[in-house]
């Protein structure tokens, strides 16, 4: 069967939308923020922040290994590095990434009930200098790891 990228693209929007889930750029500043946030928030954040470093870098395979058990039983690692790979190369490499917002949640759409975070970034590419990112933590075992992820 061949896939064309604007199927390929159209599955990974579809899959990580259902998961209320260039490399010269730096951490995200959180200062400003920082105060607001609760310990598990600045926690679902730092892993937030590592697992988009992985995407940045090319890591995208070592993204979905790190991934949450839902993220990891909804799409297979070859797909996700097949999606993410179409979704983002147009955009060029990372210039900046802002957090925007952190907020904790416990319910989502499509996902089971449980502690998430859903983080939105103001991010800027080469090829789009005006992006919203949306990565969605969840906490499993004791550990904060990525169930969603969205580019919009």
């Amino acid at each position: 069967m061949t896939v064309n990228k604007n199927q390929t693209r159209r599955a990974c929007l579809i899959v990580v939308a259902l998961l209320p889930i260039g490399c010269a750029a730096t951490t995200p500043p959180v200062a400003s923020l920082a105060p607001s946030l609760d310990a598990s928030q600045k926690a679902a954040l730092s892993a937030a922040e590592s697992w988009l470093a992985l995407i940045d870098h090319g890591k995208v395979g070592e993204s979905w290994d790190g991934a949450a058990s839902t993220f990891t039983r909804a799409v297979t690692r070859d797909s996700w590095k097949t999606a993410v790979d179409a979704v983002r190369e147009p955009l060029g490499g990372l210039v900046s990434r802002v957090v925007k917002s952190a907020e904790r949640k416990t319910s989502l759409p499509g996902a089971p009930d449980g502690n998430y975070v859903v983080i939105q970034f103001d991010t800027a590419f080469e090829k789009k200098k005006q992006a919203v990112e949306t990565v969605t933590p969840m906490e499993e075992g004791g550990v904060w790891k990525v169930a969603g992820y969205f580019i919009r």
